[in-house]
């Protein structure tokens, strides 16, 4: 792998990771692109680590609120307290990802070769998604003035954009696109799907890096070296800054047509690549 090719991929991974238009997705594109088939999963699960730094550091002050804020609402037992509440969002919300990574890697052998992995099978995800996100907007602006803002955010919506997250566990799907159409469909304004989305999957990115990582460690880097991992997760961690600071400050005035439309045209030229045999 050549150093620029590793500070691209970081910079497909920080972008995408949060963008709702699926990282795994991208990546895999890029490694066929780049030939790197063998060592590409060992520096995935590495330079996503530079995306949970990334994330965990734009929102320190909120996670420091909702830690601080759960601590002093479990001596106090005010159970209704916000942070309370998004603290037993974010951890119920958690529950169905781990569940089904954990199903997946019981009831599936050889996942990273599974037809759920292949090109078609992301492109087909892709098309799909955005046509839920589609869904999603236009329902959206038909009740907009019944939009709730990030303060009131539910239990039930952690449960259920949580549910929605699992999804993200195929390739193509976006964990970032899933739970935000699943926020939209709920009832809240772009800003407070994001948001929550990105504090949601904090857990979900974590664990899922740090397991990949220690397979990885057993099983050696391959043929990717240092310095590539470094350039790599430096790019990611950058990338995936800016892509959230970004994202939120995007949805204040636009709405998510920009990616139903790139998501479908994404998932089109993937098909069309895969047909005419430009990828495999």
């Amino acid at each position: 792998m050549e150093y620029w090719q590793a500070f691209v991929l970081g910079i497909v991974q920080g972008l995408t990771e949060f963008l709702p238009i699926s990282s795994s997705a991208h990546l895999k594109v890029a490694h066929e692109i780049f030939g790197e088939h063998n060592s590409g999963l060992s520096f995935d699960a590495v330079i996503q680590l530079g995306s949970i730094v990334a994330v965990v550091s734009y929102f320190w002050k909120d996670l420091s609120n909702i830690t601080l804020g759960t601590i002093a609402a479990i001596q106090k037992k005010d159970y209704k307290s916000h942070e309370f509440k998004l603290a037993k969002a974010i951890a119920l919300g958690t529950v169905p990802i781990l569940l089904g990574g954990v199903l997946i890697k019981v009831l599936v052998k050889n996942y990273d070769e599974s037809p759920l992995r292949s090109l078609t099978a992301i492109a087909i995800a892709s098309i799909f998604m955005s046509s839920l996100l589609a869904l999603a907007e236009i329902l959206g602006q038909r009740s907009k003035s019944e939009k709730r803002p990030f303060p009131r955010v539910r239990v039930i919506d952690g449960i259920l954009m949580g549910a929605a997250q699992a999804m993200a566990l195929v390739p193509g799907v976006s964990r970032s696109g899933s739970t935000l159409t699943a926020g939209l469909f709920l009832g809240l304004d772009r800003v407070a799907a994001t948001r929550f989305s990105f504090l949601l999957g904090i857990p979900a990115i974590t664990l899922a890096g740090l397991v990949e990582l220690l397979s990885i460690i057993k099983k050696g880097f391959g043929d990717v070296g240092v310095i590539q991992l470094a350039i790599g997760l430096f790019s990611s961690i950058i990338f995936s800054y800016l892509a959230i600071a970004w994202l939120l400050k995007f949805f204040q005035t636009h709405t998510t047509w920009v990616f139903v439309g790139y998501r479908l045209v994404f998932g089109a030229l993937l098909l069309t690549s895969v047909g005419l045999g430009w990828l495999k």
